[in-house]
């Protein structure tokens, strides 16, 4: 009877926590930008985007985390069938890089905010497709289920981070040609 609103709830919740891990390597790409201005206008760029990274990071990203996965406990109680099955457990492993993955820009978070930046933007560039890569496995796994085959969903992630990753070094190139 709850479980489609269990179910929509949890799309809602996976929606903004992705929404979260998608702005904040942005905005920390603004910020390293930012600190190459003059002095004057990195301090005040560099304290405007703390505050951004911050409301997003504690308002956004970390609740709608916990709601995911308090929602996902919950449809796994409804449906504990699914714990039988392979393609639930690929799904969970993913997770599991996605909860890292979370828990890693949290640690990059943190240094943002006390000011401690030693990241690239090409490096925050590159860091920000993480969250693209375990999307497309989630979404693909949950879709099709066992009907994807591992090995062409292996090779459809890795093409899709190569097309990424050329993607920022075409970007990346464009822009050092303006």
């Amino acid at each position: 009877m709850y479980y489609n609103y269990v179910k929509a709830l949890h799309l809602i919740f996976v929606i903004t926590w992705f929404a979260g891990l998608f702005y904040i390597p942005r905005l920390f790409i603004y910020h390293v930008e930012g600190l190459k201005k003059p002095k004057n206008e990195a301090a005040i760029l560099s304290a405007q985007f703390k505050i951004m990274e911050r409301r997003l990071w504690y308002i956004i990203t970390w609740p709608s985390a916990i709601l995911t996965i308090i929602s996902a406990v919950w449809l796994l109680i409804l449906m504990p069938s699914w714990l039988a099955q392979s393609w639930m457990h690929l799904k969970l492993f993913f997770v599991v890089l996605l909860v890292a993955y979370h828990l890693k820009t949290h640690k990059m978070f943190l240094k943002f905010q006390k000011d401690d930046v030693n990241y690239s933007s090409m490096y925050l560039r590159i860091w920000n497709e993480g969250a693209t890569l375990l999307l497309f496995a989630i979404v693909f796994l949950v879709i099709l289920k066992d009907s994807l085959h591992w090995i062409s969903g292996i090779l459809g992630l890795v093409g899709l981070g190569i097309i990424l990753f050329l993607g920022i070094k075409l970007y990346r190139k464009t822009r050092v040609n303006k």
